[in-house]
């Protein structure tokens, strides 16, 4: 099961992604292959951390 985590609590627990820039990739999810991370409760946008950490692996793969 995958934990779940709001865009400021995933920006705590992992850094190197400010809120801003998290914001910025949910923005363009359509583009970026990041819709499969963004689960939406109302107006509550949570991201799966284990789909987050398997995103940013695949778009390193793809930059190779």
């Amino acid at each position: 099961m995958s934990n779940y985590y709001t865009v400021s609590q995933l920006s705590q627990k992992h850094p190197a992604f400010s809120i801003g820039s998290l914001r910025s990739i949910i923005f363009n999810r359509d583009k970026n292959g990041f819709n499969k991370v963004i689960r939406r409760i109302g107006r509550k946008i949570l991201l799966s951390e284990e789909d987050f950490l398997e995103w940013i692996e695949s778009a390193a793969n793809a930059e190779e």
